[in-house]
């Protein structure tokens, strides 16, 4: 048995995380070599009580061969803790996924991305906030996370595909048991140009214990969380609490003081969450850990609605540019700086717009930005 198929293996077994594992390697060296050990002295492990030592003295690995077949006639990809595929981000965080199961697939750019979260039941201004953000974040180049349940997530995911940018799905079931049903269709589309994301195994169900344990993923493999609506104690509030565990940005969006959905943001924003109304505030409070983030990794621009597929390419002059991208540039010299508000005057466009590709230009080393919001060619 290799490395990889034993955490594999370990992972279809309840209740086996990365601390049970850790504690697990430091007693037996390595992954394969703990399913030589007696159920005794698996017993004698810190954390490894009677049931978790039956499960794993008593392991089928003719349930490994199943598992292992049934990912490649689904054609998912499933990654391990060990893989050089495994997102670094994802390592970061205090109990990472064993194993992750993967639809379609994770690129290097996936590493600039943002959460959007909130309630299964949201208002229709929470639902038009979710799709319009996610679509402007991703016409700036930003990967979407979210959790594919009914609501602000759906919505979210939609933005995105609409935008043609790149947007991961992560379940809280197995990937073989897509939840909510209905989404089905959008978590096929979401794998054509992006992923479908699970640490369950495939045949996992939906349980609701599940779904507090998929948030720290969905806030892990993100640089920050938009909470868009939340009511008390919802799951985009764990989600959140995950984020700021994991010292992340929480941005939440406010809402009415009379809707129940906007309890949970508008409680965010009192006890310090980023309040924010247009993308043009996230952009500029993610502008420095951007920069730093995609230093000597230029990506190629993307406008709103193109696709993604020169991303990773570098581009010669300004020939990659969209019409607008270029409108926006041209509006710029390399002796004289423009403030922000008269370039957004001149190009006709809207704000979060004009910022989002103030970015794009930015990341790209075609403009610079000085003190003041004023920007110059370089």
């Amino acid at each position: 048995m290799t490395e990889r198929e034993a955490l594999i293996a370990l992972n279809l077994i309840p209740d086996i995380g990365s601390i049970r594992l850790k504690n697990l390697r430091e007693a037996f060296g390595s992954a394969p070599k703990i399913f030589l050990n007696s159920k005794d002295s698996l017993k004698r492990v810190d954390k490894i009580g009677d049931k978790i030592a039956s499960a794993i003295a008593g392991f089928s690995f003719e349930s490994l061969k199943k598992e292992l077949e049934l990912a490649d006639k689904l054609k998912i990809q499933v990654i391990t803790l060990r893989d050089k595929d495994y997102p670094q981000s994802l390592k970061e965080i205090y109990d990472p996924p064993l194993c992750l199961y993967v639809k379609g697939g994770l690129l290097p750019s996936d590493v600039v991305s943002l959460a959007i979260v909130g309630s299964r039941r949201a208002s229709y201004y929470g639902l038009s906030c979710a799709q319009n953000f996610a679509y402007s974040l991703a016409g700036a180049g930003i990967t979407i996370v979210s959790g594919l349940a009914r609501g602000i997530d759906t919505q979210a995911h939609k933005g995105v595909l609409k935008a043609k940018g790149r947007t991961i799905a992560v379940l809280g079931s197995g990937l073989n048991c897509i939840y909510p049903p209905e989404n089905k269709n959008l978590a096929e589309k979401i794998a054509e140009s992006g992923a479908v994301v699970s640490e369950f195994p495939l045949n996992t169900e939906p349980l609701a214990r599940n779904f507090p344990r998929r948030n720290r993923i969905i806030s892990g493999l993100s640089l920050g969380t938009i909470v868009v609506e939340a009511a008390k104690n919802s799951g985009a509030l764990i989600t959140a609490d995950f984020a700021l565990e994991q010292g992340k940005d929480v941005f939440a969006i406010p809402g009415s003081v009379t809707s129940a959905t906007s309890f949970g943001t508008n409680q965010l924003i009192k006890q310090g969450a980023k309040l924010v109304d247009s993308v043009e505030d996230i952009i500029e409070e993610l502008r420095p850990r951007l920069e730093n983030l995609l230093k000597n990794k230029p990506i190629c621009p993307i406008s709103e609605p193109e696709t993604r597929e020169a991303v990773g390419v570098k581009h010669s002059g300004n020939k990659a540019l969209s019409e607008e991208e270029k409108k926006v540039h041209n509006l710029l010299e390399s002796e004289k700086a423009r403030y922000v508000d008269e370039i957004i005057e001149n190009s006709g466009l809207s704000s979060a717009k004009v910022m989002s590709i103030l970015l794009r230009l930015e990341i790209n080393k075609l403009i610079k930005q000085l003190p003041g919001k004023m920007f110059i060619r370089q």
